[in-house]
């Protein structure tokens, strides 16, 4: 019997994103490049824990004027742990969706949120359709965010600035995390730590979160 994947090398372990046996080589050189990994995938989860960010140019200097300070984040908690959890559940509904598609999502809800913060609104949807899927579940989501508050406070208290703030940091967020692999997902594995254990499929975030 050989590796499902090279079909040289003697199998070492079973892969579920191939659904077959396949050679420790293997595992480590196609894991998130030519293999779609589930997230739960114990050799997944154990090369996460070696694995060393990749070598990327600069951050965009183009954010650089949006300051994201410990004030900014310990104010806006609550609308950072409703994002996370908006993009991980969003990515989880999508079949296909990887860590790139969510940093162009990113991007195009930064970019969005300055036309707003400029008084000329204008919408920066990307014409990846997996990414633009993910802009708007954000986009509408932040809405409900904020007509949630306004129902709890009569009022709602963030801004288009906070929630500015809020997609800048986890734009940065996303890029540290970027593993350099064509499939890779290491930033929505981490998104995965805002959903309540006892939650982990919840269809809306809200309802963990605006209660």
């Amino acid at each position: 019997m050989a590796c499902a994947i090279c079909r040289t090398r003697r199998p070492r372990r079973f892969c579920p994103g191939v659904r077959g046996e396949i050679c420790s080589l293997c595992c480590g050189t196609e894991r998130e490049v030519t293999v779609d990994c589930p997230l739960d995938c114990e050799f997944l989860r154990e090369g996460r824990r070696h694995e060393k960010a990749a070598e990327r140019p600069p951050a965009d200097p183009g954010n650089r004027d949006v300051e994201v300070s410990e004030k900014l984040l310990r104010a806006n908690e609550e609308l950072l742990a409703f994002l996370s959890m908006t993009i991980f559940g969003a990515a989880m509904e999508i079949p296909g969706v990887v860590d790139s598609d969510v940093r162009e999502a990113l991007d195009g809800l930064v970019r969005t949120y300055r036309t707003l913060e400029s008084g000329v609104y204008y919408e920066s949807r990307p014409d990846n359709v997996l990414a633009g899927s993910i802009f708007t579940a954000v986009r509408n989501a932040l809405a409900e965010f904020r007509r949630a508050e306004v129902e709890r406070l009569g009022m709602t208290k963030t801004r288009d600035f906070d929630a500015l703030g809020m997609l800048v940091f986890l734009r940065h967020f996303a890029v540290t995390y970027d593993n350099g692999r064509r499939r890779g997902r290491a930033f929505l594995d981490a998104l995965r730590a805002f959903y309540p254990p006892e939650e982990p499929s919840a269809s809306s975030p809200s309802s963990a979160i605006l209660r």
